[in-house]
């Protein structure tokens, strides 16, 4: 942004004329001091110069460079503008998905916990007579699933984690 509004001074100041001031000066400068022996008179040597330039005719080129120049800063704020909207998007997005994949992995906590639970009574069960150990192995079989269920719920979250940390700026060295 900060080119592109230079580009739209440059691109005014072609308006204007272009002054440019030059000068130099004497009084045995750059002589030999056997030459300034010899020339015994104290003449001092001054120039001074000014150009001035301004195109007379230009065909419309400057109006022309002014609106490209212009045009260039349009689209260079709509480049910024998309840029911020898009930041602002990725954050909302892992925010939300951090949210939902946190509630993912504490509810399959809970049937984590559950279910060892479960299996915690049907073994107490089964030592006391009341069921076969069909109905344990299930249980841990059904308990076994939900804790790989939890292990990947949980690689979930730490993903959309590191995705949120990443849209908010962050990033790590190699």
């Amino acid at each position: 942004m900060v080119a592109a509004n230079a580009e739209v001074g440059v691109a005014k100041a072609e308006f204007f004329p272009q002054i440019s001031l030059t000068g130099s000066g004497g009084e045995g400068f750059g002589r030999s001091s056997a030459f300034s022996d010899l020339m015994s008179s104290q003449i001092g040597i001054w120039s001074y110069g000014a150009q001035v330039s301004q195109p007379i005719y230009t065909g419309g080129a400057l109006r022309g460079n002014l609106h490209l120049a212009e045009s260039q800063r349009e689209q260079a704020l709509i480049s910024y503008k998309q840029a911020i909207q898009h930041a602002f998007q990725d954050v909302s997005d892992g925010l939300i998905g951090y949210q939902k994949l946190h509630e993912v992995r504490l509810r399959q906590e809970q049937l984590v916990q559950d279910l060892a639970e479960s299996v915690r009574l049907s073994n107490l069960r089964y030592q006391g007579g009341t069921t076969t150990y069909l109905e344990v192995l299930d249980g841990q079989r059904s308990l076994f699933a939900a804790e790989l269920t939890l292990a990947a719920a949980r690689g979930n979250e730490y993903q959309s984690l590191v995705q949120l940390y990443r849209a908010l700026g962050g990033g790590w060295q190699q």
